[in-house]
């Protein structure tokens, strides 16, 4: 089949699901892959929240807690990726969601994916921001990385980004490819520094046994309080892979391309980021030092390497996490906008536009704006100088996307044989895969709404604002705040997916559920 007669069929199919060619189909299904493997950026959240497995639990949560979850996190991928198949729409998980249920299911699938989007592009670039300012310091004489500092880095970092979508919309795809490769290259060039700079490693026991404890809860919470926190490294680095979903009317071959992009962009994200996670466990040979920086990754390889090696480490991650950051936002502003498409977002006719060039521009700075507004309590320094608030963001942004896979895997596993599946697809399997990945996620979002440190727990002695986990704030309030708007307005003239084709008949609509 020729690519015009790809392009031909994509087009159809989507107008079998309601809407009409607006965005620029140029991507490849290497593309669509790339996208989500750059979010999931092993470069990234291996790096900005080690700390967080660290300080709970301890090797053990890295060494066993990373291959344990990813295969959790592999079947909820392998659920989404049957339900891309059906419906490639740029809608993703919101229209999966609308179309398998009602409105409603739209409506709170819809709202989840989206704040959880927004925290995604927060945290990949204030991490970004935060690795930037030691970078500099380590380049810049007098250059002291402060809070102030970092915020404003994070700032320009998400102006950058919103610049290169908004006018690079070619390049992006591109850009995409190339970060793939710096992704598995500078991952390479970083176990190789580790293996061979460091004049001594770890024991395989202290990387395999070894636990620790510096969250400041008792020992007797540990394996069932404390060492699940420190999941949190996975569940979030592992994340952002809808944007396979959120892409694919720019994809050719989408009902198929971004099936396979989802679950491997997963699939070779665990096996990379363990490999990258075992290399830093066997370099943290000062375990003192470590502890001493509240389990800051850098201590790792500044106590392990000569300054140019560590430097060296530190410029790859950077780098490979501006690429993480610059996939974000694209896949931010495409949510963004096909939720805006079907009225859901205040001001949805200003943010469903798309320029000359086929980019949705106001999504792209809505989006931008919003993860800098929800990253302002960063200002503020918590209890002992941990990055308790960035901590925060990724929470919001596990729970926020986690939530919203939830719903319509739910959807989906209620419609049973009535779902007509695309050209990948689980087969009777999908019951089994459905359950578990339902259950993964309903623990996990109750874990990281919980206290990250003794000083954030309500009435407790050392009680502090700043140290407060407000991930339960933000989500909360949002659920409060869209909930009414439901109850008191949107339930009225909210009717999920609207279609923008009338030319083209369905093909293969499954009817509401209940």
């Amino acid at each position: 089949m020729t690519k015009p007669a790809q392009q031909d069929e994509d087009a159809k199919r989507l107008a079998e699901l309601g809407y009409k060619q607006e965005l620029s189909r140029t991507w490849s299904g290497f593309s669509n892959f790339a996208i989500s493997f750059s979010i999931i950026s092993i470069l990234a959240g291996c790096f900005t929240t080690f700390g967080q497995a660290w300080n709970n639990g301890g090797p053990i949560a890295i060494s066993w807690g990373w291959p344990l979850i990813s295969i959790f996190i592999l079947v909820i991928g392998l659920c989404m990726s049957e339900l891309v198949s059906a419906y490639p729409t740029a809608g993703g998980i919101y229209w999966w969601a609308a179309k398998m249920g009602r409105p409603v299911h739209g409506w709170f699938t819809g709202w989840f994916n989206l704040i959880g989007l927004i925290a995604v592009t927060a945290s990949v670039d204030y991490g970004c921001a935060t690795f930037t300012n030691i970078t500099l310091s380590r380049f810049v004489p007098g250059w002291t990385p402060t809070l102030t500092s970092a915020f404003l880095l994070f700032a320009v970092i998400l102006a950058l980004h919103a610049l290169i979508n908004v006018f690079s919309h070619r390049l992006i795809a591109v850009l995409q490819n190339v970060s793939v490769w710096w992704h598995v290259f500078g991952a390479a060039v970083v176990v190789l520094i580790l293996v061979f700079g460091p004049d001594s490693h770890q024991s395989m026991s202290f990387v395999f046994t070894e636990t620790i404890n510096n969250s400041g809860f008792s020992d007797s919470s540990y394996w069932f309080y404390v060492l699940p926190l420190g999941f949190l490294l996975t569940q979030y680095t592992i994340t952002g892979f809808d944007a396979c979903a959120h892409v694919s009317e720019e994809t050719q071959g989408a009902s198929t391309a971004a099936a396979k992009g989802l679950w491997k962009s997963i699939f070779y994200s665990a096996i990379g980021g363990w490999i990258l996670l075992l290399a830093f466990l066997f370099a943290a040979t000062d375990v003192d030092a470590i502890n001493k920086a509240g389990g800051f990754v850098g201590a790792v390889f500044d106590t392990a390497l000569p300054g140019n090696l560590a430097t060296a480490i530190f410029a790859i991650s950077t780098v490979g996490q501006f690429f993480c950051g610059m996939s974000c936002v694209t896949s931010m502003s495409r949510m963004t906008y096909a939720f805006s498409r079907d009225g859901a977002v205040p001001g949805w006719r200003l943010w469903s536009r798309v320029d000359a060039n086929r980019t949705p521009v106001n999504a792209i700075v809505f989006g931008c704006v919003a993860a800098l507004v929800l990253t302002l309590p960063a200002l503020y320094e918590a209890p002992g100088g941990l990055p308790l608030a960035f901590y925060a963001v990724v929470s919001v942004a596990v729970i926020g996307l986690y939530i919203a896979f939830a719903i319509p895997i739910w959807l989906r596993l209620r419609m049973g044989d009535r779902f007509q599946p695309g050209p990948w697809t689980l087969g009777s399997k999908y019951r089994v895969m459905c359950w578990i990945a339902i259950v993964e996620i309903v623990v996990v979002s109750v874990y990281f709404v919980m206290p990250l440190v003794p000083a954030a727990v309500p009435f407790g002695e050392g009680f502090t604002w700043s140290a407060v986990n407000y991930a339960p704030l933000v989500v909360g309030v949002m659920v409060l705040c869209v909930g009414l708007w439901w109850a008191l307005s949107a339930r009225h003239w909210f009717t999920g997916p609207r279609r923008t084709v009338d030319d083209v008949d369905d093909v293969g609509e499954e009817q509401p559920v209940g």
